[in-house]
């Protein structure tokens, strides 16, 4: 005999609330970005299940991913910092190397790391193809699924 599990899906106006929720008990599962919910792990407050990056964490090595039960099952987040459409060039480059020389110092990497984060350092360019990646990817989702804004 199989059992269906059903999911009420509660839209929440950001992480904190929905993670206030969660440790409170008013909700069962959340999926969060780790660096938003290491801590309450780590403490104890929170159970994590899995990962769902492809590989395992660094942070939380002994997490499974969630491919590992969903073979093919791979979604990440990532942050980044964008500028205005006609911001001039030089502006962007310097922003640009200001920001991966940051990512590069081994403060910021050991704290980023304590909190599950991967630094990206990449050129403004590669970060283009990222976004155009991703809106191509979430886009095919999308469409398959058959999702519409409600």
């Amino acid at each position: 005999m199989y059992q269906v599990a059903a999911a009420v899906i509660l839209p929440y106006r950001g992480g904190a609330p929905a993670l206030t929720d969660l440790i409170g008990g008013q909700v069962q599962i959340m999926f969060d970005a780790m660096t938003g919910s290491i801590e309450y792990i780590r403490a104890g407050k929170l159970r994590a299940l899995a990962v769902t990056t492809a590989t395992r964490s660094e942070a939380l090595p002994d997490l499974p991913t969630v491919g590992d039960f969903v073979p093919g099952y791979e979604t990440s987040s990532w942050s980044g910092i964008g500028a205005p459409k006609n911001t001039p060039t030089e502006i962007i480059d310097k922003l640009n190397k200001e920001i991966n020389a940051a990512l590069a110092d081994p403060k910021i990497k050991a704290r980023l790391a304590d909190l599950g984060g991967v630094p990206m350092p990449m050129s403004a360019a590669d970060f283009g193809k990222l976004i155009a990646e991703s809106v191509d990817k979430w886009g095919k989702v999308i469409r398959t699924a058959n999702i519409k804004p409600e």
